[in-house]
């Protein structure tokens, strides 16, 4: 048996995931946990990792630290994207990390976790080609064109996520319209300079916190279902109506909905609205929801060395 267990720590939530290869080679999930802890507060502002957001992970270390020992883990990656690229205090980051779970930060570049994120996403649903995968985070969004094989026709990786907007673009609560005038000009304009051809994808698949609570809403949990989610697939209304609601409310209202984690509400609006300009671009506004992303792709990487 081979036990690993991988750890992605992005700008809004740090989450686990430990999977065991058993004698004849059938894979097992022991553990997948999320935690929010919002590391990427102010990091748009200062550079820097505020004390307040180091504490709260600090907690959540902790925590996954005795998780992963009690199962046995013998191989553990820790991941870190967007927030931890260029802060001013990375340092005191990695050292939190290394004293609370005994491993190195491995900070990855944009293509490599698009690469991870592929590997994931493509282990747990199938779709057309060319697909469109991306992957709306805190710090940033990262967008991959799939043909068969799989391979990878284009990656990139945009510096706008739900926290940076959302703090960078919309200080009002809730947002004022001049502001998600703006925010949507800018967010449109990145994503029109990609070079993707948007018209041309036969599929789009979303991942992560905003297209999973999206998902949630319309399919109307009153408690999140991981199952019950994944290959959802939302159509243009669905995107529409939700994202709506979400930036004409203050994020205490967001917090009141079921399923709502308060540190996922207060940027909520603001990620809906980058989905809501991807689902504007792609074909007929479809979106189809992936549960299995770049934490499975982590995960996958270390069964397989």
């Amino acid at each position: 048996m081979n036990t690993v267990a991988a750890v992605d720590c992005g700008t809004n939530s740090i989450r686990l995931l430990i999977l065991r290869r058993q004698d004849d080679g059938s894979t097992t999930e022991l553990v997948r946990e999320v935690r929010l802890a919002r590391l990427g507060q102010g990091v748009d502002a200062t550079g820097e990792f505020h004390p307040d957001a180091l504490d709260r992970a600090n907690v959540i270390f902790e925590e996954f630290a005795g998780v992963i020992a009690e199962h046995g883990a013998g191989d553990v990656r820790f991941v870190a994207t967007s927030a931890a690229r260029d802060v001013s205090n990375r340092a005191e980051f990695e050292a939190n990390v290394r004293e609370r779970l005994g491993v190195d930060v491995d900070v990855i570049a944009g293509d490599e976790e698009a690469l991870l994120s592929t590997l994931g996403v493509l282990s747990g649903v199938q779709a057309a080609s060319p697909a469109l995968v991306f992957d709306i985070g805190g710090g940033s969004t990262e967008l991959i064109v799939v043909d068969e094989g799989p391979a990878i026709r284009s990656a990139v990786s945009l510096d706008i996520g739900a926290v940076r907007v959302r703090e960078r673009f919309m200080p009002s609560d809730p947002a004022t319209a001049d502001e998600i005038a703006a925010s949507r000009a800018y967010v449109g304009e990145l994503l029109d300079g990609t070079g993707i051809d948007f018209a041309g994808l036969a599929a789009a698949i979303g991942v992560a916190g905003t297209v999973t609570s999206v998902a949630a809403s319309v399919l109307g949990l009153q408690e999140y279902s991981r199952k019950a989610v994944h290959e959802t697939l939302l159509s243009r209304d669905d995107i529409q109506r939700t994202v709506g609601r979400w930036l004409g409310q203050t994020k205490e209202e967001t917090a009141g909905e079921p399923c709502m984690h308060p540190l996922r509400a207060a940027v909520l609006g603001a990620g809906g609205m980058i989905l809501d300009e991807i689902s504007r671009r792609v074909p007929e506004g479809a979106v189809l929801v992936s549960e299995t992303d770049i934490l499975d792709g982590i995960a996958l990487g270390l069964l397989g060395r």
